[in-house]
């Protein structure tokens, strides 16, 4: 199972039916749960913990240490979840102490080939990152989102849940949830209505998320006055979400 190339620190824990390929590197600290493939040139330096199921491709860099200035070599981690694929290229950082000292990415992700997670990011479960995307650090993004190819997120940016960014996008704005932006610099384009209908939201859903973003965006509203307006008209938990991812804007939302 293990390729007599690989080089694995004896510090490393690996569950016993993990498959590593030829020339693959594996540091100290490393944890890599069951069922899990290396494929061949990978390098994962620790500490850092893979969940089960992790499927990695060739010439990824996982668990390196971050292109902060300020990292000074402390003990940082990389937590990810389970049934991750890695595709080829993709560069994965660790966090900094200035932050929460962790780079968080949960389960079920695509990372496409030469994808770049910076440090500190919180990626979600359930999300696709197509080729190229680039996460400057402190970047959170949330469950089912899924960002274009070449997409690139500005620091400290939060893109929301079931949010949708368009190929080539520049984002320098909190995306709120639901919402579909596209350009340079980004710019709102309606709700990922084809999203949200394929994982089975309900009429209701999706019609008082339609009026809620037209209160937000196409009302001449202020932020604050398009919120009040939509807690007074709805009380369902995907306006909840749409509300609350909001709220949290620390960089002004997409316009």
């Amino acid at each position: 199972m293990i390729h007599p190339t690989a080089l694995i620190d004896p510090a490393a824990r690996l569950a016993d039916d993990v498959e590593v390929g030829p020339f693959s590197v594996i540091g100290a600290d490393v944890e890599i749960g069951p069922g899990s493939k290396i494929g061949p040139h990978v390098v994962i330096k620790g500490p850092t913990v893979l969940g089960a199921r992790t499927r990695i491709f060739q010439f990824a860099s996982v668990g390196e240490d971050c292109q902060d200035k300020k990292y000074a070599g402390e003990p940082t981690r990389l937590v990810m979840g389970d049934d991750n694929v890695i595709r080829e290229g993709v560069t994965i950082h660790r966090g900094t102490m200035q932050d929460r000292g962790e780079t968080t990415v949960g389960s079920r992700n695509l990372l496409m080939a030469y994808a770049h997670v910076g440090h500190d990011c919180v990626i979600g479960s359930d999300c696709i990152l197509a080729n190229q995307v680039t996460l400057a650090g402190h970047v959170k993004v949330g469950d089912f989102a899924i960002l274009g190819g070449l997409a690139a997120v500005h620091q400290f940016c939060h893109f929301g849940t079931h949010a949708m960014a368009g190929g080539g996008s520049i984002i320098t704005k909190d995306t709120p949830a639901f919402v579909m932006i596209n350009g340079n610099p980004a710019e709102a384009h309606g709700l990922n209505l084809i999203g949200l209908k394929r994982r089975g939201f309900s009429r209701e859903a999706l019609k008082a998320l339609g009026e809620s973003y037209k209160l937000v965006y196409r009302q001449g509203l202020t932020v604050e006055q398009a919120l009040a307006e939509i807690r007074r008209r709805f009380e369902l938990p995907e306006v909840d979400t749409f509300v609350a991812s909001i709220e949290v804007a620390s960089r002004g939302i997409t316009r």
